[in-house]
């Protein structure tokens, strides 16, 4: 949809002309809950839908999270079997937001019953099991989408049309990074996101991924990468009963365990385009707080995006002007989307925000019966890069990127 296209120059259709797409949800933690409100909220906010969402069903493995889907989010019903939520015949889609895991084997169950499917990223917590999910959604020619919602930020949007429309002249720098706070502190519990066999890899699968996504999105495929990884925080408490959660906090002389994935991964890349790139991810960082940003320079101009600072960009243009350098540029109603959440300029959206317009740009997808990007091949794309930089971290040597697809 063009940034001009409007509620206003799109006729409606009626209710009874939408199709109901009915979703069920499996996992019902945070995202869970945020995809659920996402998907009421479209229907308030996408007057020009060619469909309407129905929550049909939702699982989780706590009683009182069942009981809240159905009480507070408008659920039809809640179970805690996730096998309920594939086997309902009233499921269109499945949402996937349960703890890594769960994701292929839930991915391959719901694509084997015919049902498309959303899964959280990432889709595999190894690339093993992304190769694995890929091809069953493929195999079943059902339709599936991944969570990199940063691609939907209305800026990063604009970003991506400068480039394509070559306003920043031959890219040959990129630079990004995904910086979290969220494993800082020693006294965080061991979580299943610390442990290779429960979360999968660390933050290459959890942080890295978003940040090579958006690379790959904007600039093109990377041909080959160099990189390490490491471990900052060998050891942490183990969670109490109940607490699983990364956001907890354990106590001095508190039992510990050890900590099986990477905390920091870092890497040089070159694109198949001839750009250079240079990666980081962190989530024991001390400072940025979520600092998923990126850098891209080329020949006539540059341009910078972080999410801390979702509704700014800041945009470089090459100019003889002695006063020439980086301006900002606000978000508003004149970029894809925005409007439909606030009007004016400078009027600033939110992190959930960008969870409905991917909500409903995935449902758009399925309506319309096309493929959705980013689904599941974009995952793959990402966990060819992954492994790469896997093997170069334990080798020590430039390494070429691959596809892992399997027929």
């Amino acid at each position: 949809m063009s940034a001009a296209t409007s509620a206003a120059s799109v006729p409606a259709p009626t209710a009874a002309a939408r199709p109901r797409v009915g979703v069920g949800v499996i996992g019902f933690g945070w995202l869970g809950q945020a995809h659920s409100r996402s998907l009421q909220r479209i229907r308030t906010l996408f007057p020009e839908r060619g469909f309407d969402p129905e929550l049909v069903v939702c699982s989780d493995t706590v009683p009182l999270r069942v009981r809240d889907a159905v009480a507070s989010f408008g659920f039809a019903r809640g179970v805690e079997d996730w096998r309920r939520v594939v086997e309902d015949p009233a499921v269109d889609v499945v949402y996937v937001a349960a703890p890594n895991m769960l994701h292929v084997d839930i991915v391959e169950a719901a694509a084997g019953a015919g049902k498309h499917v959303f899964c959280e990223k990432p889709v595999g917590g190894t690339p093993e099991q992304t190769v694995r999910a890929e091809r069953a959604a493929r195999r079943a020619g059902v339709i599936s989408g991944v969570g990199y919602n940063y691609r939907w930020a209305p800026l990063v949007r604009y970003a991506a049309d400068l480039i394509e429309r070559g306003e920043l002249g031959e890219i040959t720098n990129y630079r990004g990074r995904f910086f979290s706070m969220y494993g800082s502190d020693p006294l965080g519990p061991l979580s299943w996101r610390f442990k290779l066999e429960e979360g999968g890899h660390g933050v290459t699968s959890d942080l890295l991924s978003h940040a090579v996504d958006l690379a790959q999105m904007l600039i093109g495929p990377i041909a080959r990468v160099v990189g390490q990884t490491a471990t900052f925080i060998p050891e942490r408490p183990l969670p109490l009963p109940g607490q699983s959660t990364h956001y907890g906090r354990g106590a001095p002389g508190d039992p510990t365990g050890a900590v099986t994935n990477e905390d920091y991964a870092g890497m040089l890349c070159e694109f198949a385009g001839g750009a250079r790139g240079s990666f980081e991810a962190s989530r024991t960082i001390v400072g940025p707080e979520s600092q998923m940003a990126f850098d891209v320079h080329g020949t006539r101009g540059a341009l910078g995006w972080n999410l801390e600072k979702l509704n700014e960009l800041s945009l470089y243009r090459l100019t003889d002007d002695l006063g020439s350098g980086y301006t900002t540029v606000y978000g508003g109603e004149r970029f894809p989307y925005h409007g439909h959440f606030v009007p004016g300029s400078a009027n600033g959206i939110g992190f959930e925000d960008l969870v409905v317009i991917e909500d409903y740009e995935f449902l758009r997808s399925v309506a319309e019966g096309r493929p959705h990007r980013p689904g599941f091949e974009d995952a793959l794309a990402w966990v060819s890069v992954q492994a790469a930089l896997l093997t170069s971290a334990a080798t020590g040597r430039w390494e070429p990127v691959v596809s892992l697809r399997e027929e």
